[in-house]
């Protein structure tokens, strides 16, 4: 039986639809079991609808609204996912941290990619932290890697994969996210398979 994944999204999804381009065509033996968005507006959701992949919004805001703690919320995200059964959770651009209210429910089974390497600009602007250590001389590429998320640390855990993505002179964000995004679709695709596998 092939390896259910379910994929937690807050944007465009491109990393969304190479794991679909590469279930489509049978070189990720697995097949998407829901995808979940924390942001109604994502053009992720639309993907998942074009490949008939069932899609789920789940917002932070009622929670906030309510004076609900994230650890609800972490809990409550964890118990929708979870109905869907999947072997693992892929954390594809999904810009919320999770709990171990949340991470405790799928222990070693929730993946995450990051667009830098191992220890090198954690967060959520990892590319624009990269060409400004590289406008300071400190460093000479950035990365990409895919690794587990064992708790609340960001950017942080056992690394499954990693790929250096060198940085040019005169790179903007728009041309640097462009090589990294075209490293990201590969490297998720076959790590996901290795793990599958």
């Amino acid at each position: 039986m092939k390896s259910k994944l379910a994929v937690l999204i807050s944007g465009n999804g491109s990393n969304l639809q190479a794991i679909i381009d590469a279930v489509a065509a049978g070189s990720l033996d697995a097949r998407i079991a829901v995808v979940v968005s924390n942001r109604k507006a994502a053009y992720g959701l639309e993907r998942a609808r074009r490949a008939h992949v069932p899609d789920r919004y789940f917002p932070l805001k009622p929670y906030r609204d309510a004076q609900r703690s994230r650890a609800e919320y972490d809990a409550e995200l964890a118990a929708l996912v979870n109905g869907y059964t999947p072997d693992w959770v892929v954390l594809a651009g999904w810009m919320h941290i999770l709990s171990e209210a949340f991470l405790g429910r799928f222990p070693n089974r929730v993946v995450n990619l990051h667009p830098a390497l191992p220890g090198q600009f954690p967060g959520a602007h990892a590319i624009d932290d990269a060409l400004a250590a590289f406008a300071r001389g400190e460093v000479e590429q950035t990365g990409v890697m895919v690794h587990l998320v064992p708790d609340a640390r960001v950017d942080e855990g056992p690394v499954l994969a990693e790929q250096a993505v060198p940085i040019r002179a005169g790179d903007t964000h728009e041309t640097l996210a462009e090589r990294i995004h075209a490293v990201e679709h590969r490297l998720l695709v076959e790590t996901l398979q290795k793990l599958v596998g």
